[in-house]
C-alpha cells in the first residue's frame, strides 16, 4: 500500500504481543503517528459467565502489551487505550475522535467476526477512513495454499505436503517493529487512566491460575522455552496425559501472545535438523492452519456436518439424552478416563488433547449425542477455545468432519485409559476417590471384586457411579446410527 497518513490506529483483538505483529507494523510504517487500542467487546463478553479464566488471561496480557508499548514508544504516556463497549461502535467513534486516517487490524475469519468487521468499515468509509487488515494469526490462510484445480484442500496430508513445499524464510519472518516504534504516538489525556479492572467490566477474578496458565508474551516466552527444552520427545510424549508432554501453549497461540510465527520458524528449523518430535509439533501448527482454512472456506461447518450426509444422523433426544449429557460435563459416566478428563476442564480451562478425542468419541459413539452439544461445551469452558480447532476436532471425532476418522472407529475408554494412563496417575489426580484402587482395577472399577472395591474404599453408585452404557453395545448402536452414512470418500 502506498497511502501515507498522519495518523493510524491499531485495534488489537487475538493478537495480543507488540513484537511481531502484522497491523502494528504496518502501522507504523504508514503513519506518522499510531495509537493503539483494545475493546472489550460486549457483543462478546455479555453472553459469558462472570468468572471466565480467558477474560482474566486478556486482562493480564493488556497490562503486559500496555506496558511494552510504553516501553516502545520510549514514553510513560505512550501505550494502550482501552474501551468495553460494543466493538462495532468503539472503533468508528475513537476513530472520529482520534482523527485518524486509517485503522489497522488483524484478519478474523470467524462469522462473528467478519460481521462486526464488515459493520466497522462500512462505518469509516463513512466517514473517508480506511479499515487495514492483515494475516496474522497463522502461516497460510484463505486462498494461499489451493490444490491444481484451484480448490481448497479437504484433506489433511496433501494440504501439509503443500505446506511444506510453499514453506520458507519469507513466511516465517518476523515483523520488525521495534525498528518503528518511534511512530507510537502519546495517549490522548483523558486515555492516560489505568485499563479497567475486572469487576468494572462486570467479571470476577480469581479463576486463572497463572502459576499454569502465565499470561501474555513473557507468559509464553516462559512457557516456550520450556517446550523447547523437551520437544524431541513431544512426538511419544504428548499422548501421556500424566506427564510433561504438550507444549501448554495453545492459550497463547488463541491470542497471540505467541506469534505462530515464531512457534513455526522454531518448529521448522528444528525438525529440519532431525527433531522428529519438532516435526510432530509442527504438524499440529499445520491442522491449526488446516481447520483455519476449512472455516473460511465453508463457513456451514459451524451449524451444519461438513459433509452434508452425516446431518442425516438421528442422535439420542429427550430427557435421556439430557441425563446422559449432565452425566458426561460433570464427570459422572463411570468410566475413570473420561471423568478424570471432564474434570480436568472443569477445573482448570484445560484438557490434555489425547482424552479431547477419548471424550468427544465417548460422548457422540458411546452415547450418541450430537457432537454439537459437546462443541458448544468445549466452547464455555476451554482456555484455548478456538472455533475453527474446536469445531474441526470435534467433527473429526464424530466422523461428520474435513479428513475425518471413520465412523468405524470407536475408542474404547478402558483400552485408550490402560495403553495411555498405565499407572492410573492422571486418574488418580483428579478422581481421588479411586486413589486406592490398584491399577488393573482402576481403569473399570465395575470389574473389580466387591473385596477390592471395599478395601479401596469404593462405593460403586454411591462415592463412584457405575458406568451409564455399556460400551459393547453402544459401540453396535453406534454402527446401527451411521448406517445411514456412507463410507467417505478421499478428495
Amino acid at each position: 500500500m502506498s497511502a501515507f497518513y498522519p495518523s493510524g490506529l491499531v485495534w488489537f483483538r487475538r493478537d495480543l504481543r507488540a513484537q511481531d505483529h502484522a497491523a502494528l507494523y504496518h502501522a507504523l510504517r504508514q503513519c506518522r503517528q499510531v495509537h493503539c487500542v483494545f475493546v472489550f467487546d460486549r457483543a462478546i463478553l455479555d453472553p459469558l459467565p462472570r468468572r471466565d479464566r480467558r477474560v482474566e488471561f486478556i486482562h493480564a496480557s493488556l497490562a503486559e502489551l500496555d506496558e511494552r508499548l510504553r516501553q516502545l514508544g520510549g514514553s510513560p504516556d505512550s501505550g494502550l487505550i482501552v474501551r468495553h463497549g460494543f466493538a462495532s461502535e468503539e472503533i468508528p467513534a475513537l476513530a472520529r475522535i482520534l482523527d485518524v486516517g486509517a485503522v489497522f487490524s488483524n484478519h478474523d475469519d470467524e462469522p462473528q467476526a467478519l460481521d462486526r468487521d464488515t459493520r466497522v468499515r462500512t462505518a469509516l468509509a463513512r466517514d473517508r477512513r480506511a479499515f487495514h487488515t492483515f494475516k496474522d494469526h497463522s502461516i497460510f490462510e484463505r486462498d494461499e495454499l489451493l490444490t491444481q484445480a484451484g480448490a481448497p484442500y479437504s484433506v489433511f496430508t496433501p494440504y501439509k505436503n503443500a505446506w511444506l513445499r510453499k514453506v520458507n524464510a519469507f513466511y516465517l519472518s518476523a515483523y520488525p517493529v521495534e525498528r518503528h516504534a518511534h511512530a507510537l504516538a502519546p495517549r490522548p489525556a483523558w486515555a492516560l487512566q489505568l485499563p479497567p479492572s475486572l469487576e468494572s467490566i462486570g467479571f470476577e477474578s480469581g479463576s486463572l491460575n497463572q502459576q499454569l496458565l502465565p499470561a501474555g508474551s513473557q507468559g509464553a516466552e516462559r512457557l516456550f522455552n520450556d517446550f523447547l527444552g523437551r520437544i524431541d520427545q513431544y512426538g511419544q510424549a504428548r499422548d501421556y496425559p500424566a506427564i510433561k508432554g504438550p507444549s501448554y501453549l495453545s492459550t497463547h497461540l488463541r491470542f497471540g501472545t505467541l506469534s505462530v510465527r515464531r512457534a513455526a520458524r522454531a518448529a521448522h528449523a528444528l525438525y529440519q535438523s532431525g527433531s522428529q518430535g519438532a516435526g510432530t509439533w509442527l504438524n499440529e501448527l499445520i491442522w491449526r492452519d488446516f481447520y483455519f482454512q476449512v472455516l473460511h472456506h465453508h463457513p456451514h461447518v459451524v451449524e451444519r456436518s461438513f459433509k452434508p450426509a452425516y446431518d442425516a444422523i438421528a442422535w439420542e433426544e429427550g430427557p435421556g439424552a439430557q441425563a446422559l449429557f449432565d452425566a458426561w460435563c460433570q464427570g459422572r459416566t463411570g468410566y475413570p478416563l473420561v471423568d478424570a478428563a471432564m474434570a480436568q476442564i472443569n477445573q482448570t480451562g484445560y484438557m490434555h488433547n489425547r482424552l479431547r478425542m477419548v471424550v468427544a468419541s465417548f460422548l457422540t459413539k458411546d452415547l450418541g449425542l450430537d457432537w454439537r452439544w459437546g462443541e458448544r461445551y468445549f466452547a464455555e469452558h476451554l482456555n484455548d477455545y478456538d472455533l475453527s480447532a474446536n469445531n474441526g476436532g470435534w467433527q473429526w471425532a464424530s466422523s461428520s468432519g474435513c479428513d475425518a476418522q471413520p465412523y468405524f472407529r470407536i475408542f474404547n475408554p478402558v483400552s485408550q485409559s490402560r495403553k495411555f494412563d498405565p499407572q492410573g496417575r492422571f486418574i488418580r489426580r483428579y478422581l481421588p476417590q479411586l486413589a486406592a484402587l490398584p491399577d488393573a482395577a482402576l481403569h473399570a472399577p465395575w470389574l473389580a471384586g466387591p473385596v477390592e472395591l471395599q478395601a479401596a474404599g469404593v462405593e460403586l453408585g454411591q462415592n463412584y457411579p457405575r458406568p451409564i452404557v455399556d460400551h459393547d453395545r453402544a459401540r453396535a448402536r453406534t454402527l446401527e446410527r451411521y448406517a445411514v452414512v456412507k463410507l467417505p470418500t478421499a478428495s
